[in-house]
Protein backbone atom coordinates (compact mmCIF):
# COMPACT_ATOMS: atom_id res chain seq x y z
CA UNK A 1 0.00 0.00 0.00
CA UNK A 2 1.43 3.46 -0.95
CA UNK A 3 0.63 6.87 -0.02
CA UNK A 4 -0.76 7.45 -3.66
CA UNK A 5 -3.23 4.48 -3.34
CA UNK A 6 -4.55 6.49 0.37
CA UNK A 7 -5.28 9.39 -1.39
CA UNK A 8 -6.77 7.97 -4.56
CA UNK A 9 -9.48 5.62 -2.57
CA UNK A 10 -9.61 9.03 0.11
CA UNK A 11 -10.42 11.17 -3.19
CA UNK A 12 -12.84 8.16 -4.70
CA UNK A 13 -14.89 7.99 -1.71
CA UNK A 14 -15.22 11.82 -0.95
CA UNK A 15 -16.82 12.43 -4.45
CA UNK A 16 -19.41 9.96 -3.85
CA UNK A 17 -20.76 11.80 0.00
CA UNK A 18 -24.30 11.25 -0.25
CA UNK A 19 -24.24 8.41 -2.49
CA UNK A 20 -26.45 4.97 -1.91
CA UNK A 21 -23.49 1.78 -1.56
CA UNK A 22 -23.91 -1.57 -0.39
CA UNK A 23 -20.88 -2.27 1.78
CA UNK A 24 -20.10 -5.62 3.43
CA UNK A 25 -17.19 -5.69 6.42
CA UNK A 26 -15.19 -8.43 7.50
CA UNK A 27 -16.00 -9.50 10.57
CA UNK A 28 -13.23 -12.36 11.11
CA UNK A 29 -13.12 -16.14 10.34
CA UNK A 30 -14.47 -15.29 7.50
CA UNK A 31 -17.60 -14.14 7.91
CA UNK A 32 -19.00 -10.66 6.03
CA UNK A 33 -21.67 -8.63 7.59
CA UNK A 34 -23.76 -6.64 4.64
CA UNK A 35 -25.46 -3.48 4.80
CA UNK A 36 -26.96 -0.73 2.89
CA UNK A 37 -26.32 2.97 3.43
CA UNK A 38 -25.62 6.33 2.62
CA UNK A 39 -21.88 7.66 2.84
CA UNK A 40 -22.24 10.82 4.90
CA UNK A 41 -18.93 12.19 5.69
CA UNK A 42 -15.26 11.67 5.17
CA UNK A 43 -12.26 12.70 7.20
CA UNK A 44 -8.52 12.48 6.95
CA UNK A 45 -8.40 8.83 8.01
CA UNK A 46 -12.29 7.38 8.03
CA UNK A 47 -15.30 7.90 6.45
CA UNK A 48 -18.57 7.43 8.09
CA UNK A 49 -21.46 5.85 6.82
CA UNK A 50 -25.44 5.58 7.90
CA UNK A 51 -26.91 2.32 7.97
CA UNK A 52 -30.40 2.00 6.16
CA UNK A 53 -32.73 1.04 8.80
CA UNK A 54 -33.95 -2.83 8.69
CA UNK A 55 -36.00 -2.65 11.39
CA UNK A 56 -38.26 0.21 11.39
CA UNK A 57 -36.63 2.43 13.90
CA UNK A 58 -36.78 5.62 13.11
CA UNK A 59 -33.23 6.20 14.23
CA UNK A 60 -30.28 5.15 11.54
CA UNK A 61 -26.87 4.04 12.98
CA UNK A 62 -23.68 5.84 11.72
CA UNK A 63 -20.41 3.55 11.17
CA UNK A 64 -16.82 4.24 10.69
CA UNK A 65 -14.47 2.73 8.18
CA UNK A 66 -10.92 3.77 7.78
CA UNK A 67 -9.70 3.97 4.17
CA UNK A 68 -6.67 1.07 4.87
CA UNK A 69 -9.70 -1.38 5.90
CA UNK A 70 -10.68 -0.53 2.16
CA UNK A 71 -7.37 -0.79 0.36
CA UNK A 72 -6.75 -4.66 2.21
CA UNK A 73 -10.73 -5.24 1.14
CA UNK A 74 -11.76 -5.90 4.90
CA UNK A 75 -14.65 -3.76 3.65
CA UNK A 76 -15.98 -3.74 0.02
CA UNK A 77 -18.45 -1.28 -1.16
CA UNK A 78 -20.40 -0.99 -4.12
CA UNK A 79 -22.50 2.09 -5.43
CA UNK A 80 -25.97 1.23 -6.00
CA UNK A 81 -28.71 2.81 -8.51
CA UNK A 82 -30.88 5.91 -6.43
Amino acid sequence: MTQLDLNRVRQSIKNQIGSKIKISANRGRHKFVTAKGVITQTYPNIFLVELENADGNDQNKTVSFSYQDVITRDVRMMLLEN
